[in-house]
């Protein structure tokens, strides 16, 4: 058993909005790897980056991935730093990875630079989101299968240029 698709990519790319809409018209249930973590300890991200910091929460991110990609056979949403793991990177293999790339100016837009998203609390979100960017696009392309660019295009559409880069 293996994920249909695994979406991958950085905070606003639409993963988990795309990741549903895809699961959806492929027929096949969908799983988000932050959902698991939250479920597995007990609270939200935020909370662990927080209290234990980022190495305790890559640890249990690295753990639901590889536990998401032995039982999970429809759509798979990763988190966007779950790719900087080498284990999970090679796990992601012997899937089809589906990448989703967004710009430095609708990313930004898109997540608002939030507090909710610990890695970009601070003093510049801005800056952060940019070098965030530009440490993982190698990363993101280096596992990708299919790479969708989704700056211009609505939830819907980047499902159709899914489901058509997957059929290709």
């Amino acid at each position: 058993m293996a994920p249909r698709a695994v979406v991958v990519g950085p905070p606003g790319a639409g993963k988990s909005t795309v990741g549903r809409l895809l699961a959806e018209r492929l027929g096949v249930t969908f799983r988000d790897t932050d959902d698991d973590v939250v479920r597995s300890a007990g609270r939200p991200i935020a909370d662990i980056f927080a209290n234990d910091g980022e190495p305790a929460f890559r640890a249990l991110e690295e753990e639901a991935v590889a536990a998401a990609l032995a039982e999970h056979d429809g759509v798979l949403a990763l988190g966007g730093g779950s790719v900087l793991s080498e284990r999970t990177r090679k796990l992601l293999a012997e899937h089809r990875v589906v990448f989703l790339s967004v710009g430095l100016a609708e990313g930004a837009r898109r997540v608002g630079l939030s507090t909710a998203r610990p890695l970009l609390a601070g003093v510049n979100p801005r800056a952060t989101f940019r070098a965030l960017l530009a440490e993982r696009l190698p990363v993101y392309r280096e596992v990708a299968t299919v790479e969708i660019d989704t700056d211009d295009a609505g939830p819907d559409e980047v499902v159709e240029r899914v489901v058509a880069a997957l059929d290709a």
